[in-house]
């Protein structure tokens, strides 16, 4: 039988052109194999709905060209663009500042970084060399997947923050990522968090840009949880209108360890947000929670994997999402239990609230169990608002927008209620609430 050879899309020849370029400035930095990373990513391409785990999102036809890499903004651009930025405003916390995917350490609490804590802007360690970045990518899954390995071709700027063991960190880190500028463009930034036995750390992560951007972010933050650590995680997705968002957690947990991480989606004309958990440790814990609003024919993927290797582990995954529009909601969930994982106890549910006839919504959980002693289970419903409960608020003298926003508001409240911080929490509600006021 003959070779059948692929053919390559313009944005996958744009991608082999730019790594080309970027080579000679990539040389000085041994710390990552950036070249086997492109090249899996060649290999695989952009992945299309024939490639299973992209069924529903189909990236091959997304990407028409590839936007260039952006280049460090000057003071005056930068400092101009964080004004604008609205990510968890007002709530206490040491930001670290990122825009168009540079580190800005002019418009970053460097000098309030808190005890036991140690920040490294990546470029700076991938330069300088050191222990820790053996910790990155710490998930087989995700070496495993080309827009992944499409970021370590490509990463310019992130951090690395090193928590010491035993420290509980009071004060939240925020990472702040902002895009600006009038022509298309892309990032790559990598944040590695390192947790240390014992320690604790509470981490903000907000993504934005202006409407009408060609913005083409591929961001990822990988976590290594050390024993009895707790890392916990709330992010905001809300790039313009014009952004095709790709961003990736992986997490390692260790014996006794815990992550909490709740994502809030209402930006990007395409975002596909990757989760890939893999529990090494007795008694680990996670809980991984969703938030998406969706409208104005766009689209929002979920996708998770939990790959439970050790005895005893908990899992606990709920994504809610509501659709208004032509837009479309994409949740694939797997929980893989290990034969050696036994007494693991894994849920994990999609929600999905249907607020217009033209909506669709793609949900597909999994579970792949080879254990014998587990508690496992997974669910998915979809519909439209309760008419009852719209009836007995409109009789009560709220007119029907009104209504139907409260029940968004208490569907959508499930999932952000698992955030522990107040403040996120609490900024988590604002930004469902600027979306039901600007959907009217």
């Amino acid at each position: 039988m003959a070779d059948v050879t692929r053919l390559r899309t313009p944005a996958e020849t744009g991608l082999s052109q730019l790594f080309e370029s970027a080579r000679p400035r990539f040389s000085s930095q041994k710390a990552i194999d950036r070249e086997e990373a492109f090249r899996f990513f060649e290999a695989a391409g952009l992945p299309s709905r024939r490639v299973e785990a992209f069924k529903y999102t189909d990236l091959r036809a997304a990407f028409t060209e590839a936007a260039a890499p952006a280049e460090m903004p000057s003071d005056a651009t930068a400092k101009a663009a964080v004004a604008g930025a609205k990510g968890f405003a007002g709530v206490e916390a040491v930001r670290l500042t990122f825009v168009n995917g540079h580190f800005v350490a002019a418009l970053s609490d460097l000098g309030r970084v808190p005890a036991g804590v140690t920040v490294t802007p990546l470029n700076a360690a991938l330069t300088e060399g050191g222990a820790l970045l053996g910790a990155l990518a710490p998930v087989a899954q995700a070496r495993e997947n080309p827009i992944y390995q499409l970021n370590a071709a490509f990463m310019a700027d992130g951090a690395v923050i090193a928590v010491e063991a035993g420290a509980k960190v009071d004060t939240p880190l925020h990472l702040r990522f902002v895009g600006t500028g009038p022509d298309a463009f892309s990032t790559a930034t990598r944040v590695l968090v390192f947790l240390g036995e014992g320690a604790e750390l509470t981490v903000f992560e907000s993504h934005e840009s202006p409407a009408g951007i060609a913005f083409q972010p591929n961001d990822a933050l990988d976590v290594v949880i050390a024993d009895a650590a707790a890392f916990r995680h709330t992010r905001i997705n809300a790039e313009g209108d014009k952004a095709i968002a790709l961003s990736t957690l992986s997490a390692k947990l260790g014996a006794a360890s815990h992550i909490e991480t709740v994502n809030l989606v209402t930006g990007a004309v395409l975002s596909r947000h990757q989760l890939f958990l893999h529990f090494a440790g007795e008694n680990a814990t996670a809980t991984v929670n969703g938030a998406t609003m969706l409208g104005h024919g766009r689209l929002a993927d979920s996708t998770l994997l939990a790959d439970h290797a050790a005895v005893g582990g908990v899992s606990r995954e709920q994504f809610k999402t509501v659709i208004d529009g032509d837009s479309t909601g994409v949740f694939q969930g797997k929980i893989i239990v290990r034969q050696v994982a036994q007494q693991t106890d894994g849920k994990m549910k999609s929600d999905c609230l249907l607020i217009s006839d033209e909506g669709q919504m793609m949900n597909k959980p999994e579970l792949e169990i080879f254990a014998d002693d587990v508690a496992c289970g997974h669910g998915a419903t979809c519909g439209a608002p309760d008419d009852d409960l719209l009836f007995y608020l409109m009789a009560r003298g709220l007119p029907r927008a009104e209504a139907e926003s409260l029940l968004v508001q208490a569907f959508l409240g499930e999932a952000v209620e698992a955030v522990t911080h107040e403040g996120a929490r609490e900024a988590l509600i604002g930004e469902i609430e600027a979306w039901l006021k600007a959907r009217g």
